[in-house]
């Protein structure tokens, strides 16, 4: 990410400008390495966010709710004692360090006025939250650092404060433009945004790319293939770069996927991807990592969720597998049946020959020609009669069995096509409102047991809509309950269904609305059907089209699942 040194310089003025002066109303700690300070000051309550988490180590305004522990953590009780309702006096930056020190004015157990210094390092792995004296003596912090993780820099309560070893790196701010050109001009061959990564301080993989983007015009190129114009384009991006960090005048800027994931940010705009990716300005600097992490986090609480509804699906079909396995091994038993009938008509026409306690009977086998002798197998403790009969029921259980085996094993392919279908379904939501339909679906279907659907209705969704270059309206399912409804419900006679051949997708239908659906709307609605099918990523995809009154549903059958001909 490109919570860089630069990027929290700026980020600093900000919230110097916002809540400077303002007391500490309330703290919180939501989660483990996250504290949340209510900043009561002229302009009402702001809400500072200070993470020290790994992958998102930053410091924000926010506007996002959160709910916190019944019990404080040891750590937010902490800062709540030595904190208390301190007035934030100063926020400082030692250079372009990804380090911010906020410092409180506050009151001792005695009464004397002191300063408690919050410094936030954001290191990725290594990122903390200190809680400093005074003195420089570290009172406690959010991540304990004890000699056996780190013998270079403990962080531990009582022992002095020091900053992380420092970079041979040139700032920005402080050193010429021109000696910044000269020492990467001078360096280690290589990429030239890795160049410039390795003698400017405090910027990030992104935004030393986004330079070299300008610097090359897009093409990938080494220190050692750049010209004297290439040069002075270098000097001339670095110095803007140093104006906008002057005059304070960011554009945050977020990076999206073509799906509108959010893949990075910056202070400034972003045209290195040119259409492969999307970018999305935001009015604040706090605002863009609010809005970024927020959906980030979003998306793992997705993932989390949707990661154990896959899991219970994955489990649910491995059951039905071997639920199949067993009822075609039964099957295959099954069909030694005749043999069964067989032995107990011979039986049968020798009883005269036989007695009871025999343990085998060797008699002519009339239905085949010669009449061979054949030996069958008696129980000694029946009587040929019963020996016979017990043939007959054998050969009888046999023929009921395989006619019921068939109807389970049809029955149980079906469930795993349906099953199958589901699985599709969970990888391809975007929502927690398309999960929560898929979680509903499953408890009608008696597959999980959803107390909270019983008491809450989920969310209506409509079909995902779209529009072919001639203008036909294009919708596509986003479930299988979702599936019936558009195929069953909204669709009309004339319109066009389509989908997936044998692979699991969505129902998607071209509305006719009056005309005839043109060769150029049907081969575009193909495409959204392979596209919003399980595959979605493969070269070529067979797709099936019919009219929609060529499609039924079978009398039972689970939701999306129809027939189709013609």
């Amino acid at each position: 990410m490109a919570l860089d040194g630069a990027f929290l310089s700026l980020l600093r003025d900000e919230i110097e400008r916002g809540v400077l002066d303002a007391r500490i109303d309330k703290i919180y700690q939501p989660s483990k390495e996250e504290i949340i300070l209510l900043l009561r000051g002229r302009e009402g309550v702001r809400r500072l966010l200070l993470s020290a988490n790994a992958s998102g180590a930053r410091v924000h305004f926010t506007n996002e709710t959160v709910e916190n522990p019944k019990t404080p953590p040891m750590f937010c009780m902490l800062l709540r004692k030595h904190l208390g309702s301190g007035r934030l006096v100063a926020v400082r930056q030692q250079g372009m360090d990804r380090i911010l020190f906020l410092d409180f004015e506050t009151y001792n157990e005695f009464g004397d006025r002191v300063i408690i210094t919050l410094a936030l390092e954001i290191m990725g792995r290594h990122s903390n939250l200190i809680v400093v004296d005074q003195n420089g003596k570290i009172i406690d912090a959010i991540k304990r650092v004890n000699e056996e993780m780190s013998s270079v820099r403990m962080i531990l309560p009582g022992l002095s404060y020091s900053l992380p070893p420092a970079q041979d790196k040139l700032s920005l701010l402080e050193d010429d433009i021109e000696e910044i050109v000269k020492r990467i001009r001078n360096g280690k061959d290589g990429e030239i945004s890795k160049c410039i990564l390795g003698t400017v301080e405090g910027v990030s993989p992104l935004l030393t790319r986004e330079v070299a983007h300008y610097v090359t015009r897009g093409e990938h190129k080494f220190k050692s293939e750049l010209g004297e114009s290439q040069y002075d384009r270098l000097s001339f991006a670095l110095g803007q770069l140093r104006l906008v960090l002057e005059q304070k005048q960011p554009v945050p800027t977020m990076v999206l996927d073509l799906e509108g994931k959010p893949k990075d940010f910056s202070f400034v705009e972003i045209r290195q991807y040119g259409h492969m990716m999307l970018t999305k300005k935001y009015d604040t600097l706090s605002s863009l990592l609010d809005g970024f992490y927020s959906e980030r986090d979003r998306m793992e609480r997705m993932k989390q969720r949707s990661h154990d509804l896959l899991k219970l699906i994955v489990n649910l079909n491995d059951r039905i597998v071997r639920k199949l396995d067993l009822q075609r091994q039964e099957l295959a038993q099954s069909k030694n049946r005749e043999h069964l009938k067989s032995c107990g008509d011979l039986l049968s026409a020798n009883l005269y020959q036989l007695q009871k306690g025999m343990t085998l009977a060797k008699v002519e086998n009339f239905y085949e020609e010669g009449s061979p002798l054949v030996e069958i197998k008696l129980d000694p403790a029946l009587t040929p009669v019963q020996n016979s009969q017990k043939y007959y029921a054998e050969y009888r259980k046999a023929d009921t069995a395989e006619k019921k085996l068939r109807e389970l094993i049809a029955k149980g392919e079906e469930e795993l096509v349906y099953v199958d279908s589901i699985f599709d379904a969970i990888t391809r939501t975007n929502s927690e409102s398309e999960l929560a339909a898929i979680k509903s679906e499953l408890a009608a279907e008696g597959y999980i047991k959803n107390i909270r659907a019983k008491k809450q209705k989920p969310e209506k969704l409509k079909p995902k809509r779209y529009r072919s270059s001639d203008g036909f309206t294009i919708l596509v399912g986003r479930n299988n309950v979702q599936n019936d409804e558009l195929t069953l419900r909204t669709a009309k006679g004339n319109d066009m269904w389509l989908h997936t051949q044998k692979i699991p997708g969505s129902h998607t239908v071209v509305l006719s609305e009056g005309r005839e659906i043109s060769n150029q709307a049907l081969e575009q609605a193909a495409i959204i059907a392979a596209y919003n099918s399980r595959a979605q990523d493969s070269a070529q995809v067979p797709v099936d089209y019919t009219l929609i009154r060529n499609v039924k549903k079978p009398h039972g059958a689970k939701p999306g699942m129809v027939i189709y001909e013609t």
